[in-house]
């Protein structure tokens, strides 16, 4: 039988769940709003001080100074739920690639080349006639090789034979035959 109970919170996450909550209602909107106006309309009485510019600047300071720590802490929160979330739809298809799962761990640059890979594949699926057509990491990468023979076959083709042949023991007429062996049995698997 499983535990239905939840587990309990602490104080500073029970705490800044509610301040971020309540942050972000129009109860509060419109609580910072009439402070506003009410320090406003006060400024006449106070002569515009210093002293009256001081009292929003501090108080304003203050609640800032504090909300970034509340809100940050929400949003790696909600971020960790939501990659979590995404990790188990990952999991759960089979045709997803899981390489996808850890994402969040690399580089800037990593993730630049990654959408820039998307990208392509995303230009592939509009020039399809079937949207359900699906382009993945793993059919890339075997794209990927099928063109790297292709193109070393290509290279070796216009290289004299009596290079290729002596490099490699195959005449190029020989790498195209095995290129396309190769391209007829990938397409065929």
């Amino acid at each position: 039988m499983k535990n239905n109970k939840k587990k309990k919170l602490s104080f500073f996450e029970r705490f800044s769940n509610k301040i971020t909550a309540w942050a972000g209602s129009s109860y509060a909107f419109s609580g910072a709003f009439l402070l506003i106006l009410a320090w406003a309309l006060c400024g006449p009485l106070f002569d515009y001080s210093e002293t009256w510019q001081l009292v929003i600047n501090t108080g304003t300071t203050i609640i800032t100074f504090l909300m970034v720590f509340l809100i940050q802490k929400s949003q790696n929160k909600d971020g960790k739920a939501i990659q979590l979330k995404l990790n188990e739809l990952i999991a759960a298809d089979e045709r997803a690639s899981n390489r996808m799962v850890d994402l969040e761990d690399l580089t800037e640059e990593e993730l630049d080349r990654l959408h820039r890979f998307y990208e392509k594949l995303s230009d592939l699926a509009e020039k399809e006639d079937d949207i359900h057509t699906s382009h993945s990491i793993d059919a890339a990468e075997k794209i990927n090789k099928l063109k790297r023979a292709r193109e070393k076959a290509f290279t070796l083709s216009l290289q004299s034979p009596a290079k290729s042949g002596a490099a490699t023991g195959k005449t190029a007429a020989d790498a195209r035959k095995t290129v396309k062996r190769n391209t007829k049995h990938k397409d065929a698997g």
